[in-house]
């Protein structure tokens, strides 16, 4: 009954975005249509769609299925032969339009079709009066203009009724910094402020422009250029004077845009969602976390005696000591819950190599990465898991025995399209699957989990990693453990005789043997580890056997400098909201006129970054795209609604007067030429430029709706 419920919820939000992108493209033919008219030219057809039609109205002629021109054709040619009798149906005695309105079986857009003008065709010409041709070209100018103007009118309206109701949206407040990223290496221009953004700096301008929400943040980093700084100027909680910091922004891993590596704030509120399988789903994971009787939708208000959570990032500060947090929780009514945590030890995060070449993310510890498993899922995920549990350990992924994140996920891509061998490590014994990945997002393979490492299980090791790179895949050199007598799916269980029982046992036992060579300044230290062999190769129990380990003092000195973090993912969190608001009417209109004028010279710009290579083709939308991101943005009400089809209006008007023949900006340019040269430009000359442009907008339609539908399948 649910996903009957959730089917049918999906299926309304798609109409309504439907409906909605039908009414900017109909606004945009609308402007068409009436500059024709008050140019005195001939329109033969207004239509919503292309193809066949649905249905047809004609003044004369009435409503009808399909369209009514072949009838109207007749009409006409009996009139002007002089031939009587009946051509065709007609409902009235009233002059017949020349005009036929129609809804196309194809809702793609829509066109206003006027005598003598074909963008496709421009041999097909008329000597008629009314016809395109014959009309002056600065009036032919407005006709082709009018649809984009409308567009734009469209959205500084729309935009103006968004600010003064008023928009919510997440705030330019840094939420999490991610290791290793450009933020975290920020550089100050004050000398006596550590390098680097924090949690809780609230962005103010990017190169002098001014951030009012998060998403104006991230676009910056991605409309940058390449290889150049990003100055930004951010508040500190607790510094008087703004800071201005120069950050480099880098290629994401996942998204391939250039990107600073910060999340955005997220409130003190735990996720609340609707659904029951998506509350049973936070439910599980809150438990699992040692947070029994706590519900969805509860405030984190304290963590620990002496530090008041007024965000989610502020658990960062309580998790600092290692020591275990009593967190405390209040719902609306004031029952207060409280609970246990134990902070997550902090690992080393950097890039390997795979044999594919392509560049992966990967947690580590001096090399040495846990096995990957399956996590619990989150709201929204595919139910369908292909026979995997959660908890289940990964024994063999294709050819790779115990691999890590990196290489599991790496081999499941390797194997897209076709079934892949797996095995998992399930209640101490190896059970064997056999899930079917699909093409998906980007072209890649999954099987539909959620993955995660097993560190916090047990310290079981996938292969130590031999080489590790930077973001771009330049080769850093062999990581400390790269030499090391570990077969994957090996576990560490003691280190100079302390037992270990977790990857964060294993890192607090290394620091308390190298503690004194820390201390002493040493050139390095010897650690002993004791290695049980992999579960696949004991004949019983299993005997561990020793492996020694030589550490470096820089890999000592790095060792010590990891810290600890909160386990609650900020993801369990509802994001932190402000509302964008207008003072008044004339502050609206401004505002939305200011919006306008910033969205149109972003699209520009992202064009312009398309041809530069920091945007990449992927990363446009189409009519499936948009249409996936609509559906998701109706659920937020209907100013977010209204903010996105005025994002949509201007786009729209933006891609129609690019100067590409077949849209209306190469059609402008074609009787700019004409008014100036005093002649129209050669047919010949239309035509190829016609068929170039129609071949080059087909390509890009087809590569971007695959990659609509790769990224609409990805989990």
């Amino acid at each position: 009954m649910s996903s009957l419920v959730s089917f049918l919820s999906g299926a309304i939000d798609l109409a309504v975005v439907v409906i909605g992108f039908g009414l900017i493209v109909f606004l945009h033919e609308l402007g068409h249509f009436l500059a024709a008219k008050w140019a005195g030219i001939r329109v033969l057809a207004f239509a919503m769609g292309f193809g066949p039609a649905i249905v047809s109205y004609r003044r004369g002629m009435g409503l009808r299925r399909g369209s009514s021109e072949r009838d109207y054709l007749a009409l006409h040619e009996a009139r002007a032969s002089g031939v009587a009798g009946r051509a065709g149906p007609r409902t009235s005695d009233e002059p017949i339009s020349p005009t036929e309105y129609r809804l196309n079986w194809l809702p793609f857009g829509g066109y206003v079709k006027m005598l003598g003008q074909n963008d496709a065709n421009p041999l097909e010409t008329s000597d008629e009066s009314d016809s395109y041709q014959q009309c002056p070209p600065l009036k032919r100018m407005v006709v082709i203009s009018a649809g984009v103007v409308m567009n734009m009118l469209l959205a500084a309206a729309l935009f103006i009724v968004v600010f003064m109701w008023g928009l919510k949206t997440q705030p330019p407040t840094i939420g999490d910094v991610a290791p290793g990223s450009p933020a975290q290496r920020a550089v100050p221009a004050d000398p006596t402020i550590p390098a680097g953004l924090k949690p809780g700096d609230r962005v103010l301008s990017a190169d002098g422009d001014t951030i009012k929400q998060f998403s104006d943040l991230a676009l910056a980093a991605a409309m940058s250029r390449r290889g150049e700084p990003l100055d930004l100027v951010v508040q500190r909680p607790g510094v008087e004077r703004p800071i201005r910091f120069e950050v480099r922004p880098e290629p994401g891993v996942r998204s391939r845009l250039l990107e600073i590596g910060v999340a955005p704030s997220f409130s003190n509120r735990l996720y609340n969602p609707t659904r029951p399988e998506e509350i049973a789903i936070i439910r599980d994971r809150l438990d699992a976390l040692g947070l029994a009787g706590v519900k969805p939708g509860m405030r984190l208000v304290r963590a620990g005696e002496n530090h008041a959570v007024a965000a989610a990032s502020d658990l960062e500060a309580a998790a600092g000591a290692g020591t275990p947090i009593v967190l405390e929780f209040t719902d609306d009514a004031g029952t207060r819950v409280a609970a246990t945590i134990q902070p997550k030890a902090r690992v080393q995060s950097g890039f390997v190599r795979q044999p594919s070449g392509a560049i992966s993310p990967v947690e580590h510890l001096l090399g040495l990465a846990p096995v990957m498993l399956v996590e619990p899922p989150s709201p929204g995920d595919n139910p369908d898991r292909q026979g995997l549990q959660t908890g289940d350990i990964f024994a063999r992924v294709g050819d790779v025995r115990f691999p890590s994140l990196a290489q599991g996920i790496a081999e499941i891509r390797r194997h897209r399209g076709r079934t892949i061998p797996v095995d998992v490590v399930r209640d101490g014994r190896i059970v064997r699957i056999t899930p079917d990945p699909t093409v998906r997002a980007q072209g890649l393979g999954v099987i539909g989990f959620r993955p995660g490492e097993a560190g916090e299980h047990a310290a079981l090791l996938a292969a130590p990693i031999q080489n590790l790179a930077d973001e771009r895949g330049k080769d850093l050199g062999p990581s400390p453990a790269a030499s090391l007598p570990i077969a994957p799916g090996s576990t560490i269980v003691a280190v100079n005789g302390t037992p270990v029982a977790s990857l964060t046992d294993l890192r607090e036992a290394l620091k308390s043997a190298t503690r004194e060579a820390l201390a002493a300044g040493a050139a390095g230290a010897e650690v002993v580890l004791a290695v049980l062999p992999p579960i696949d190769a004991r004949p019983d129990a299993g005997t561990p056997h020793e492996v020694r380990w030589s550490l470096s003092r820089a890999d000592i000195a790095t060792l010590h400098a990891l810290r600890w973090t909160s386990p609650l993912s900020l993801a369990l969190f509802e994001p932190e909201e402000i509302t964008l608001r207008a003072d008044g009417p004339v502050h609206a209109i401004r505002m939305g006129v200011a919006e306008t004028h910033r969205v149109m010279m972003t699209t520009y710009l992202t064009f312009l970054r398309l041809f530069e290579g920091t945007v990449k083709v992927e990363h446009l939308k189409g009519p499936v795209g948009i249409a996936h991101i609509g559906t998701n943005i109706v659920s937020r009400g209907t100013i977010a609604l209204l903010f996105f089809m005025a994002l949509i209006s201007i786009n729209l008007a933006v891609v129609n007067f690019l100067p590409l023949p077949i849209v209306d900006g190469g059609q402008f340019l074609f009787l700019v030429f004409e008014w100036l040269r005093g002649k129209p430009v050669p047919p010949s000359v239309q035509g190829a430029a016609s068929l170039a442009g129609l071949l080059l907008i087909g390509t890009v339609f087809l590569v971007v709706t695959f990659h609509d539908l790769m990224n609409l399948f990805s989990p």
